[in-house]
């Protein structure tokens, strides 16, 4: 085909909302990864949290931040995309500038009625339940609002915008808390103010996309009732419980990573900024490991993938340091676009003939549950290994022992199990 020729099906190819919608992900995202990446510091350093409280309230957010979406999109079929859009944006703000708004006077007084802890709790709940809408409309519309022949590229193109958002984000986080010294509270209403101005964009911008596939609006409860369809699947739910373990190393970088490094390396370090170091080396790579790796087997990618996540946190180990850090988050990164693209590759393959939507939906289940357990196991680790053992390097063992299991589980599994397409899925 000639270049003149794809250009123009490119340019043809996509309706007014695929931009609209993914333009606003880019800045949800900015706001989502801007106040993630500093959330540990501020509840540990702020609001003067023990480690195992700050991990418990990071999990639960971060558990309902990727497990409602497998609801929302019942809920973003049934109202529609723009809609529902517009209540996410809304409801985003708000969350964000509740976070924003902990210390100010009018706060004083709910303070005073409410212990600290269930109050941060109600207010975190509030903003998780925005990616619950935003993540299946914008991918929804990505689908609907691409012609078939580039529709693949519409993915590629909003995987890399959810990339350069959470690029973006931290970088945010920084120069409002460190660059501008305006505090951290401010990262929180900068989030808020950017997802409100995405509301006014999808108000004047947005139209709802065409329903090409035509298909039955879903309820909630026929998304309740496919839990039961997916949990039958014992071996796609095997395979889930396993790649958890990834996210439980993974999400150490936003929970556990921020408050060792502060505590017991530099308690001045830009730990906000540079996570931007691994969605950088996400776009960066994605593409030439995903060339190299293509004649390798799915699992066994998968596998190496969650193998090189678990050994990168040794380089913390071996030499904890700010600049080590920098290190291990691009060796994590590799580690993560080495899996990823087979791993949604392997989920698509495992479901059966007319379910592949549904299964994919819950492909995000094992993100939900390692952020949980991460989060929460990391606080303690920082708690243990740093005010009762006096160690805290070694925590870092804990992770890397994670890791390696989770490779070795995954390694097993693709030993037993017959390739996907030898028969049947049960």
């Amino acid at each position: 085909m000639a270049l003149a020729q794809r250009l123009e099906e490119i340019r043809s190819g996509f309706e007014p909302p695929f931009w609209v919608a993914n333009f606003t992900e880019i800045f949800e995202r900015l706001a989502y990864y801007g106040t993630t990446a500093v959330l540990a510091i501020y509840l540990s350093e702020q609001l003067h949290f023990s480690p195992q409280l700050t991990g418990w309230l990071m999990g639960i957010f971060g558990f309902a931040v990727y497990f409602l979406p497998v609801l929302g999109g019942s809920l973003a079929d049934r109202f529609g995309f723009r809609r529902s859009l517009l209540f996410a944006y809304l409801v985003l703000t708000l969350g964000y500038f509740l976070l924003g708004s902990l210390s100010a006077p009018w706060m004083a007084s709910v303070r005073h009625r409410v212990d600290d802890k269930w109050l941060v709790l109600l207010i975190l709940l509030v903003p998780s339940l925005g990616p619950a809408l935003v993540k299946p409309c914008v991918a929804g519309t990505t689908a609907r609002a691409s012609s078939e022949n580039v529709r693949s590229l519409g993915y590629s193109i909003y995987y890399t915008l959810v990339n350069i958002g959470g690029t973006l984000g931290p970088i945010m986080a920084w120069m409002v808390r460190k660059k501008l010294d305006l505090g951290i509270e401010s990262v929180f209403r900068v989030a808020a103010s950017s997802v409100f101005l995405m509301f006014c964009v999808t108000l004047l911008a947005f139209r709802e996309p065409r329903d090409s596939a035509g298909g039955k609006v879903r309820t909630v409860g026929t998304a309740l009732r496919n839990i039961v369809v997916v949990l039958g699947n014992l071996r796609f739910v095997t395979f889930l419980l396993i790649s958890s373990g990834f996210y439980i190393v993974f999400w150490q970088i936003y929970v556990s990573a921020p408050i060792f490094l502060r505590r017991y390396v530099d308690p001045n370090a830009a730990t906000d900024l540079i996570l931007a170091v691994e969605s950088v080396t996400v776009i960066s790579c994605q593409i030439l490991v995903t060339y190299l790796t293509r004649r390798i087997a799915a699992l066994e990618t998968i596998a190496i993938g969650f193998l090189i996540t678990g050994l990168a946190w040794i380089i913390l180990l071996a030499h904890p340091s700010f600049a080590a850090y920098g290190v291990t988050l691009f060796v994590i990164a590799i580690g993560e676009v080495t899996q990823a693209s087979r791993y949604y590759e392997y989920c698509s393959r495992l479901a059966p003939p007319g379910q592949q939507g549904l299964y994919m939906g819950y492909a995000f289940l094992p993100i939900a549950i390692g952020y949980f357990i991460g989060a929460t196991l990391g606080g303690y680790l920082v708690d243990e290994f740093g005010a009762v053992l006096r160690a805290p390097d070694r925590m870092w063992w804990v992770i890397v022992a994670v890791g390696v299991l989770t490779a070795v589980l995954m390694w097993i599994y693709g030993k037993i199990v017959k390739p996907v397409g030898a028969q049947p899925i049960p």
